[in-house]
């Protein structure tokens, strides 16, 4: 079974991580955990509130097929918590890192951006909020996810292509990837 880590922030957004966690458990069957990078209680931007028992060191034990970074305010502030060197060591045993909105500001910051293609909300948040980012040269002007060398960045508009990518990852086949895709914008046929 696939094993699936979703890191959150106080103030994650609810609907980067919903289509990952709501389907990738019940209907896909992967081992989603969530962890943070202090355990305690989050509360989400549409005030759900969630205990976290897991931090940093229990996701490097659990070695994750994909750290899922989810997006939220806090990563645009100077209380957005390091977790570089987690994000670096998963990748080094092999994992895929994926971040959505706020959270490729996490994976810029670490490095990982800086050699292959990504997107985010838009190249100049990623210049102006991840110090140290060198990047630039390979970011994708993208409204839906972007898949490159075991990396996921997505635009915080895009959860659908984002949550498919991570599917995608941990290797569910593609007919049910694109059933997945299919289902999510039958609303917009």
């Amino acid at each position: 079974m696939a094993k699936i880590a979703m890191v959150l922030t106080e103030g994650f957004a609810d609907w980067e991580y919903a289509l990952i966690g709501g389907t990738g458990r019940p209907f896909y069957g992967f081992d989603v955990q969530y962890f943070a990078s202090e355990t305690g209680a989050v509360q989400s931007q549409g005030g759900l509130k969630a205990v976290v028992g897991q931090d940093m060191d229990d996701l490097a034990t659990w070695q994750p097929d994909v750290v899922v970074v989810v997006g939220g305010m806090i990563w645009e502030t100077a209380q957005a918590p390091d977790i570089a060197d987690a994000l670096v060591a998963a990748q080094a045993r092999g994992a895929t890192v994926a971040g959505i909105c706020g959270g490729t500001l996490a994976l810029a910051r670490a490095g990982l951006l800086d050699g292959t293609a990504h997107t985010s909300n838009d190249a100049d948040f990623l210049i102006q909020n991840a110090t140290g980012y060198g990047g630039a040269a390979n970011y994708t002007a993208s409204a839906s996810a972007v898949s490159s060398d075991s990396m996921i960045t997505a635009p915080g508009t895009a959860p659908v292509s984002f949550a498919a990518a991570v599917f995608e990852s941990v290797g569910l086949p593609e007919e049910t990837v694109a059933q997945f895709k299919q289902m999510m914008a039958a609303e917009h046929a």
